[in-house]
């Protein structure tokens, strides 16, 4: 059961950090970032979203709230198992010696038990026990009225057992098993519904979601079933981390020459008629000038992107030069060269210390292509060499390694290991256990930005069919005087 409470606050932790180690060749690697938002500058270094993501972090509630659902499907499912052999066991404990004997028709009633609560037990490891990907602000209406409806039939099934067997100590064994195997099938009917209604149900596409992040407006389609609108929000995150590319704040802004330009004109009245035409010359100038200010901006963005994506050229044919240049000093030792030239010795190295060894050449080119697409933020010195130690022990090539840097990869690329600061805010008008329907819009807020989902049906579709015989598949040819044929 998905007891979780929902989730207030935000907690953002940088998929890589400025390494704490200073080296020879590298001194300002994780310099301080300045963002643009709106019409204000606010700076924004890493340390301080180090700290800030520590005081959030703190506030968060406790990791074991994530196994209170499978705890108590898991109590849940232990009680429903140990029910019918209970009922079996508990007469020859009590009133073993009045029992009516019981032959062949109960020894393969024991055999098809035995089978049937070994399938239960798998399926309810794999329906109830699995550990969840994500807490939910609500309760999981389906898995809970499965739990209510098992916890019931059990509990009516003790009931019955009491007054029935119990109380006046049933005689017929072969009766009381076949009131266990009874119980046992009806755990296995509630089993396939419960394999319909949490596993198959959404499986159907039924409607459209479109997701847009909020600040640089980069959006995808996707097809999804029926859905609440908890789980859409946690199955939307599942895609957001391998489809969008990472959300980089410094590149979504304008230059910030433009942004501090004023683009506002005045209108200057006087009360003085003598005065009145030379303010009205005046008013009238003045918003000349704004005018052309507003008419010169597109064209200082305009220069200014291009002047920028040649910096990044240059910058980009500089760091894949220099990569290059630095993979042909690194060879792998093989142990037939190894001892075909005992002459010449050279130093063995492992891959941290190849790494670090051939760094050093391309560690400038390197900072300043990372600088120049602004992407410093997501890539410390630490997390290159590791990078860099991997490609050298896999034997990959330079593009190989560079794939990381020239292209802006999925956000689950920049993510670390842990899994924390991955908190989301669900916000929606309707009740998030409600499902989705034409028209819904709900968001996913995170500290610098969110993602606005709106929620479209898919169409029903009218497929006719038509005939065509072969034998209309005839042509002939139509000649004309002026035709050449």
């Amino acid at each position: 059961m998905d007891n979780e409470s929902q989730y207030s606050g935000y907690s953002y932790k940088s998929s890589h950090s400025r390494s704490s180690r200073k080296h020879r060749w590298d001194d300002n690697w994780g310099e301080t970032t300045t963002v643009v938002t709106g019409t204000s500058e606010h700076s924004i270094s890493n340390e301080d979203l180090t700290r800030v993501t520590k005081d959030l972090e703190e506030s968060t509630p406790l990791e074991c709230k994530r196994f209170i659902g499978p705890a108590l499907g898991g109590c849940l499912s232990f009680f429903a198992l140990i029910t019918p052999l209970a009922f079996l066991i508990l007469p020859q404990v009590l009133w073993r010696d009045a029992l009516k004997p019981c032959g062949t028709p109960c020894e393969g009633l024991y055999v098809s038990l035995a089978f049937k609560l070994l399938v239960l037990l798998i399926s309810s490891w794999a329906l109830f026990l699995r550990p969840p990907r994500a807490t939910l602000p609500r309760f999981f209406v389906f898995r809970c009225l499965l739990m209510v409806l098992v916890f019931l039939f059990v509990a009516s099934y003790w009931l019955f057992y009491g007054v029935r067997v119990l109380e006046p100590k049933e005689e017929d064994y072969q009766g009381i098993v076949e009131y266990a195997a009874s119980l046992v099938d009806a755990l296995l009917f509630i089993q396939y519904l419960a394999l319909v209604l949490l596993e198959v149900r959404h499986l159907q596409p039924a409607f459209c979601l479109k997701v847009v992040r909020s600040t640089d407006g980069a959006s995808k389609f996707y097809n999804v079933g029926h859905l609440s609108i908890q789980r859409a929000a946690v199955w939307v995150l599942d895609r957001y981390y391998n489809d969008f590319s990472v959300y980089n704040p410094a590149v979504v802004n304008l230059p910030k020459s433009i942004l501090s330009k004023k683009m506002t004109g005045f209108k200057v009245y006087s009360l003085d008629e003598n005065t009145t035409n030379n303010s009205t010359g005046q008013s009238r100038a003045m918003i000349a000038a704004a005018a052309r200010r507003r008419d010169n901006s597109h064209n200082e963005y305009y220069y200014e992107e291009a002047e920028m994506e040649r910096r990044i050229r240059k910058r980009k044919a500089r760091l894949v030069v220099a990569v290059e240049e630095a993979f042909t000093h690194i060879k792998r030792l093989h142990e037939d060269e190894a001892g075909a030239s005992p002459k010449h010795p050279r130093e063995v190295m492992d891959p941290r210390e190849a790494a670090q060894a051939i760094f050093a050449p391309m560690a400038r080119a390197m900072q300043k292509y990372l600088r120049t697409t602004r992407q410093q933020a997501f890539h410390s010195m630490e997390s290159i060499l590791t990078h860099l130690q991997f490609c050298i022990t896999h034997n990959m090539t330079p593009k190989a390694f560079l794939e990381r840097y020239l292209t802006p990869g999925p956000t689950m690329q920049y993510q670390q290991q842990s899994g924390r600061g991955r908190q989301w805010t669900l916000v929606s008008e309707e009740p998030v256990t409600s499902g989705l329907r034409q028209g819904l819009v709900f968001s996913l807020r995170r500290l610098d930005f969110s993602l606005v989902v709106t929620v479209t049906p898919l169409p029903f579709l009218r497929l006719g069919e038509e005939f065509i015989d072969p034998k209309s598949h005839k042509f002939v040819m139509r000649l004309q005087s002026e035709t050449s044929v």
